[in-house]
């Protein structure tokens, strides 16, 4: 599809490859932080140190908002044909939803302060643990599909891998819930937080089918 068949997807020149770089940075950086909001959501409540990790999120969120544009300003000053152009603004955009669905859960977080008893803790702790483990597999896709596309097989696998597993745990999770004498309102309202944590994964594995696509198309 992109009409190159060398490492690098870009042959012109490094600029694109360190923009891209750096939003992936932030795609990985944001989720090592909602690896750390969860479980002091669960241990500490809505404290400063919460606040000022949503805030970080934040403002991340903007940096890679900022980074899209001058990919895109990049894009038209490389040769490259067309689709190229589309497709990598493509995922670039569904990485950025990424971005917004971590940022959504802080929100949700700080906003509804679901009430998840201490059983639960544990279980939630590790499906966030595994959704992040998810997206960083996926950042190493998005990598090697710029830099090395031998490997993007490998990679995606890995998040297809971690995409089961959540959904194991979320299941799991959801099941211990419904099986408690919690009130039916906050049983739902405890499903649609580790919903919502879960559904982090599908888009991972959603954007890592794409780059594949993207990927065998480049060899053709």
């Amino acid at each position: 599809m992109f009409g190159f068949k060398t490492e690098s997807i870009f042959g012109r020149t490094k600029q694109l490859e360190q923009e891209i770089d750096q939003f992936v940075d932030i795609v990985s950086e944001v989720g090592l932080i909602f690896k750390k909001i969860v479980p002091t959501f669960l241990n500490e409540g809505t404290n400063n140190k919460f606040e000022q990790m949503v805030k970080q999120v934040s403002e991340m969120e903007s940096k890679a908002d900022k980074i899209t544009k001058e990919v895109e300003r990049s894009l038209y000053e490389e040769t490259l044909i067309p689709d190229a152009r589309s497709d990598v603004l493509r995922l670039l955009e569904h990485l950025d939803e990424l971005i917004g669905m971590y940022q959504g859960n802080c929100y949700r977080f700080f906003i509804q302060k679901p009430n998840f008893p201490k059983e639960f803790h544990d279980d939630l702790i590790n499906l966030t643990e595994t959704v992040v483990n998810c997206v960083e597999s996926l950042c190493l896709t998005v990598r090697s599909f710029f830099k090395d596309i031998k490997k993007v097989r490998d990679n995606a696998h890995k998040v297809t891998f971690y995409e089961k597993e959540s959904d194991v745990q979320f299941t799991s999770l959801a099941h211990k819930i419904f099986g408690t004498t919690l009130p039916l309102d906050q049983k739902i309202h405890l499903q649609y937080f580790v919903e919502r944590i879960d559904r982090i994964c599908d888009q991972a594995e959603d954007i890592a089918d794409e780059i594949q696509i993207y990927a065998i198309k480049r060899t053709i």
